[in-house]
């Protein structure tokens, strides 16, 4: 009946390997705490070295112009969500607090993609099926809950995980809204889904600019704050995807052709000047500001500012669009299960002290014994987020596959497809609740 009932069993018993190693880590006996770890000089060594790691592994592909120029691709996009995720992490190593209003950008990036991605997705497949809620919902939450119970940590200590998981669910309110209009009552694009965004932002405003957002305190104090950190961000996602075939249009015009004219050369350099005026703007007159209080609550109507200038900056040449650094995308593909480990088997006791596993790697210890003691626990850290990822995704597939079976939809499937999915190709299709590829069935996963 169960077609993928072996990969399934398979995938548990390889959590629960990762479960015991993850308990070890977090409970390792020797460590220190990780404020005697603040180290700025350290976190600017470890990002020049992913950006060196970026150089050399740079990839150009050509051949991703030939549906026309793409803006922000599915590599690339892995590749952002890679480098975000790597200073995140080293963020929480070495304790470099003035990065805080930097860091806060990087998580919203992240919850802007689910609300961007899911859009996309929705409105090309107008997929809201029970299969596409539950492969969602598994992907997002099923090992940060077993992570979370089996070793008896609140969920909220991975605050991302709740806030993709309502992002998701958002994003599909909104778009079946926008079908049901298209349905009854005859809207074109432009009105459905323009109805529809109106209403979920007024949903919003409801919600986190009355005394209902205190609602979320019921479930705790930390819930309160991250909600309201990022209350309009998987919205501000939605809205751009919304718009997103105008700028791919505008990306054709500009970046399309073999020789650009004087115009287009024009628009290039408007929009590489126009991005780095809003990081600008957004430093000069948010970011720079060293008390978190004071920041974080201007911090959700002014995330976007320095978002769409990386992306203008990032996008603002052909060659650009098609390159993209592969050792950042192999790490952008597994910031689910790096954002939620780091805590146990990068840093341990709930990330608050850093773990003692080279002798005499303690905090007043010698740099070189501290470093050398962080590459090995980098170097079961990232294996091991590989290998959750892995089994995460199994379980996944095989989950939707019972679900499929049992509806009736699976053998439906099978006559309309004569080609059977390998596992990689069943990975990439799991995955596209991952990255923000306009292209594909998408969301983000997480910092």
């Amino acid at each position: 009946m169960w077609s993928s009932k072996v990969d399934f069993l398979k995938a548990q018993v390889q959590v629960v390997v990762i479960l015991v190693i993850a308990y070890v880590g977090n409970n390792w006996p020797q460590s220190y705490h990780r404020n005697e770890n603040h180290d700025p000089t350290m976190f600017w060594v470890m990002n020049l070295a992913l950006v060196i790691a970026g150089l050399v592994t740079l990839k150009h592909d050509a051949n991703a112009s030939s549906r026309g120029v793409q803006l922000l691709s599915r590599p690339q996009t892995e590749e952002w969500k890679g480098w975000m995720q790597w200073a995140f992490i080293m963020y929480h190593y070495y304790r470099v607090y003035y990065v805080y209003n930097e860091i806060r950008v990087f998580v919203s990036a992240y919850v802007w993609m689910t609300g961007f991605g899911n859009f996309l997705y929705f409105e090309k497949k107008q997929d809201f099926s029970l299969e596409r809620i539950i492969s969602m919902w598994l992907r997002i939450n099923y090992f940060p809950l077993l992570l979370s119970f089996c070793l008896g940590v609140p969920l909220e200590l991975y605050y991302v995980v709740p806030l993709h998981t309502a992002g998701f669910f958002i994003t599909m309110a909104t778009c079946y809204v926008s079908s049901l209009l298209k349905q009854c009552k005859g809207m074109n694009y432009w009105a459905s889904n323009g109805w529809a965004i109106l209403l979920c932002l007024m949903v919003h405003i409801a919600f986190y600019e009355t005394p209902a957002v205190n609602f979320l305190k019921v479930f705790s104090d930390e819930y309160h704050f991250r909600f309201q950190a990022d209350k309009y961000t998987a919205w501000v996602g939605i809205l751009s995807g919304y718009f997103w075939q105008q700028f791919k249009a505008y990306m054709q015009w500009v970046y399309a052709s073999p020789q650009q004219d004087s115009s287009q050369k024009a628009a290039m350099w408007g929009q590489r000047i126009a991005g780095v005026f809003l990081i600008w703007l957004w430093y000069h007159g948010f970011g720079y500001i060293s008390d978190k209080f004071k920041y974080n609550p201007m911090h959700p109507y002014i995330f976007w500012i320095p978002v769409a200038g990386w992306l203008m900056i990032r996008n603002s040449s052909k060659y650009l669009c098609e390159l993209h650094a592969t050792a950042m995308e192999f790490f952008g593909r597994i910031t689910l299960e790096t954002y939620v480990l780091q805590f146990h088997v990068f840093m341990c006791q709930d990330v608050q002290h850093i773990p003692v596993v080279i002798p005499g790697a303690v905090a007043d210890g010698p740099l070189l014994l501290k470093t050398a003691n962080m590459l090995l626990c980098g170097s079961v850290f990232v294996p091991l987020a590989l290998w959750a990822r892995k089994v995460t995704i199994t379980t996944q597939t095989s989950v939707v596959d019972l679900i499929e079976e049992l509806r009736g939809k699976k053998k439906a499937s099978d006559n309309t497809y004569s080609k059977v999915p390998t596992k990689q190709e069943k990975a990439s299709l799991a995955d596209n609740g991952e990255s923000s590829d306009p292209s594909k069935s998408i969301k983000t996963e997480s910092v």
